[in-house]
């Protein structure tokens, strides 16, 4: 009987070792299925932070363009204000120009012209203004107005021979086209 006896609670002893390692992972498992809200909050802090970085970088990307874009608006605005106050000061220069064509028998009165068609020339270059070549060039209808057209044999094709009005260009923006007259 004692080897019966001593066989049950060798038996108990074994089933119970068996299940421990049963409860054991199954009390791990719950543990994992159990949230731990440090590690909750740690995920939740995580997503915080990369979406305020998110922000930051595009707040930055946007500032940069505004910056950009201000310039050159800014850059613009200098360009056509310049173009404009040179436009203004187009009617001066042809009558100059024409002035200077006349013939006159007063040398004083023909020296001052010139002083001052010379100095207005050298206001328009310091300002970037320049005069669109024009005479003997291939005419440009970006750069050029052709207002006659003329069958000239010592002429080449599309080639200006004439021109009426200067024109003038500040970069690459046209002030005013070259009024001209082409041959062929």
């Amino acid at each position: 009987m004692s080897s019966k006896k001593d066989k049950k609670p060798a038996e108990e002893l074994e089933q119970n070792a068996a299940q421990q390692p049963e409860t054991q992972t199954e009390e791990t498992a719950a543990a994992e299925e159990t949230p731990n809200p440090l590690l909750e909050e740690l995920e939740a802090l995580k997503q915080e932070r990369a979406e305020q970085e998110d922000r930051f970088l595009r707040l930055a990307a946007e500032y940069d363009n505004y910056r950009r874009r201000s310039q050159k608006e800014k850059e613009s605005a200098w360009a056509d204000s310049k173009a404009e106050t040179a436009a203004a000061f187009l009617p001066v220069y042809d009558n100059l120009e024409r002035a200077l064509k006349q013939s006159t028998a007063d040398e004083a009165y023909k020296k001052g012209v010139e002083m001052t068609m010379t100095q207005l020339k050298e206001v328009l270059t310091k300002l970037g203004i320049e005069e669109i070549p024009a005479l003997g060039e291939p005419f440009d209808p970006n750069l050029h107005n052709a207002v006659m057209h003329v069958e000239e044999e010592g002429a080449g094709e599309n080639t200006i021979v004439e021109v009426f009005q200067a024109g003038f260009r500040s970069g690459d923006k046209v002030i005013r086209f070259s009024m001209v007259k082409v041959a062929n």
